[in-house]
């Protein structure tokens, strides 16, 4: 057993040298945020990341809570091409449940887990300057990131901190836009100039044909990403998890990968072994 734990740590050794110092964008979302177990997986993994030098910067969203919420205020959830319509009403919610709620939550397990986070929403330091997304006609208060000022990401970073973000953005009028935590967390990336951008769903990754598990795909190219959407091959949430991915990449990220969230240290896995998951965009 002692033998096995060596011989993991030594794989995981050039990883480590590769990944210290560098920028690792993580969005953090699905099963892995409501399982209790895989949960503290994930706040572990990060926990190890910082602790080994790399600068992990979480990003999360909360759909099946803000879902909850709005529910018990007899509001009927409803999406087109995987974002949220969001009137006035709806966007309260959200910023409650995201802001006030989910991001308070990972904060302090992350805290409790023996490292210093902090909590934000695009709102704080103008760190997302959003406009209204039109791209699917009006749907309320969805916004698009048209720039991120990410000074107050490095005082974080460069004293130690965890950041942890919420995918609210502010117009240049101060009103708030709810943003997908996918696109988010891509524009950050590339503001950054992470080394990666990781998105944990509750899939393996990308399939080429959803009911066939033996049809996902390990890599592809960003213009092949962008194929794939426009040639409908994929659809409601993992357009935007392709978009975000496409997006990265064009903007200078070197990888982003959709990876299996419901795999327990999933985080580790991707990042200190020889054959990661899920599947990667170059």
């Amino acid at each position: 057993m002692p033998e096995q734990i060596a011989a993991t740590l030594i794989q995981a050794l050039p990883y480590i040298r590769i990944f210290a110092g560098k920028t690792i964008v993580i969005k953090y979302g699905g099963n892995a945020m409501i399982d209790e177990e895989l949960k503290k997986a994930v706040m572990r993994d990060l926990v190890l990341m910082r602790l080994v030098g790399i600068n992990p910067i979480l990003v999360h969203g909360g759909g099946p809570e803000i879902n909850e919420a709005m529910k018990k205020l007899g509001k009927e959830p409803e999406f087109v091409a995987g974002r949220r319509v969001t009137d006035a009403e709806t966007m309260e919610i959200v910023e409650m449940v995201l802001t006030g709620k989910t991001n308070k939550s990972i904060v302090a397990h992350l805290n409790g887990e023996g490292v210093q986070a902090v909590g934000l929403s695009g709102k704080d330091a103008n760190l997302l300057i959003a406009t209204k997304d039109t791209d699917n006609g009006d749907i309320g208060f969805v916004g698009k990131i048209a720039h991120v000022n990410p000074e107050i990401i490095h005082t974080l970073t460069n004293g130690g901190y965890i950041p942890v973000i919420s995918s609210v953005a502010v117009g240049a009028d101060g009103q708030a836009y709810n943003v997908n935590a996918d696109t988010a967390a891509a524009a950050l990336a590339a503001a950054l100039h992470a080394e990666k951008l990781i998105l944990m769903t509750d899939v393996e990754g990308l399939y080429r044909d959803f009911s066939d598990k033996s049809s996902l795909v390990s890599e592809l190219t960003a213009s092949e990403a962008r194929q794939w959407i426009a040639d409908g091959i994929v659809d409601k949430g993992m357009i935007p998890k392709l978009e975000a991915c496409a997006s990265a990449v064009e903007d200078g990220v070197p990888r982003a990968h959709i990876i299996d969230g419901r795999r327990a240290h999933a985080l580790l896995i991707e990042l200190f072994t020889d054959t990661g998951i899920g599947t990667m965009v170059r």
